[in-house]
């Protein structure tokens, strides 16, 4: 088996520590591997496959020789050393917002378009972690049965947001009768004027407004979803929410189809939809929940009902660990399928 030197940026982060964990679960065929970060982290340990690497400051040279590099580390740095790496001859896998939206950037999730992989010149985009489930539960009922309207509502876990979050979350609930007046710099944007507490509350906004109104995260879900799915005439709408959830991000979706499938029919395509879990047992409150969900792999699916007013409407329930299949898992199946497609 061809085997390919592989480089993480962003080594000692959340997602660069999963993607380590990853390549190595999944006996990623590597020869070499090369764990970067900035000047900060530069010198830590990292164990994997039985051996210790130091993280090495990351510098354009550091992509000498490199196959596949995995970017975490924040879009700034991506910008900055994506088409550095990828002048040195490496494929960049990039987990931040910095290049989905280019038009020469496929943006892939490996269950739904990755025949896009094969269109790219040096970067692949991984999307936004809530669009990632949501599209994978949506893709096969999409081809099935048409898809002409999306309304999601989100509510996503702390981590999404960083370490920082986590920590602000762990020491704001540790004090409940303060929780009103609680210490916040973090939530809902650490550069934003105002801070609010997480813990026992809901923050309806999750990045900056946008001049519609909408957040960027919002504004993420809805371009990068119709560019998923090659269609710009699919109606889009999204609401995010942050939850004081530690991992896992859940989604209240409602979709509108071109046809008309029973209910049943509906559970069917989405029972085999590749990385797609069907969890949908109502009578004996079986549903997903973040806290099972964390830590595995798949999307789960629940809570499936028919509209009770449009027969072409339905509700879903989509749960996923977003450290995971939300930015990790999905980064390195695009690189599984790269060498699949014959691609690196």
């Amino acid at each position: 088996m061809k085997t390919y030197n592989v480089a993480i940026m962003g080594a000692t982060g959340a997602v660069g520590q999963q993607m380590k964990e990853q390549l190595e679960k999944r006996n990623f065929p590597i020869n070499q591997i090369v764990f970067l970060a900035s000047s900060r982290s530069a010198g830590q340990k990292i164990e994997f496959k039985g051996e210790t690497y130091t993280v090495q400051e990351a510098k354009p040279e550091s992509f000498e020789g490199i196959d596949i590099a995995l970017f975490s580390a924040g879009g700034s740095i991506s910008e900055k050393f994506a088409p550095e790496a990828v002048k040195r001859g490496a494929v960049v896998i990039d987990n931040t917002s910095a290049f989905r939206m280019d038009k020469e950037v496929p943006l892939v999730v490996p269950e739904v378009n990755p025949a896009d992989i094969a269109q790219h010149k040096g970067i692949i985009a991984n999307p936004n972690c809530s669009t990632i489930q949501m599209v994978c539960a949506l893709q096969p009922l999409k081809e099935q049965f048409g898809l002409n309207k999306i309304v999601v509502s989100t509510y996503q876990a702390v981590s999404g947001a960083g370490i920082n979050a986590i920590n602000e979350l762990k020491d704001q609930a540790a004090d409940f009768d303060n929780a009103p007046n609680a210490d916040a710099k973090v939530l809902p944007v650490k550069s934003a004027e105002r801070h609010y507490p997480i813990a026992f509350n809901a923050i309806p906004q999750i990045d900056q407004f946008t001049e519609n109104g909408y957040t960027f995260e919002e504004m993420k879900m809805i371009n990068e979803t119709k560019k998923i799915m090659h269609d710009d005439t699919l109606s889009v709408a999204a609401t995010c929410v942050r939850l004081p959830v530690v991992t896992g991000h859940s989604e209240s979706v409602y979709i509108e189809l071109e046809a008309a499938p029973t209910l049943e029919e509906v559970k069917q395509a989405i029972a085999e939809a590749p990385g797609v879990e069907l969890m949908d047992d109502p009578a004996n409150q079986v549903y997903p929940m973040p806290l099972m969900a964390a830590g595995l792999d798949e999307v789960f699916v629940g809570r499936i009902r028919q509209d009770l007013d449009n027969p072409q409407g339905f509700h879903l329930w989509i749960v996923s660990d977003n450290l995971i299949k939300g930015a990790s898992l999905n980064s390195v199946q695009i690189a599984e399928s790269m060498i699949e497609q014959g691609i690196v």
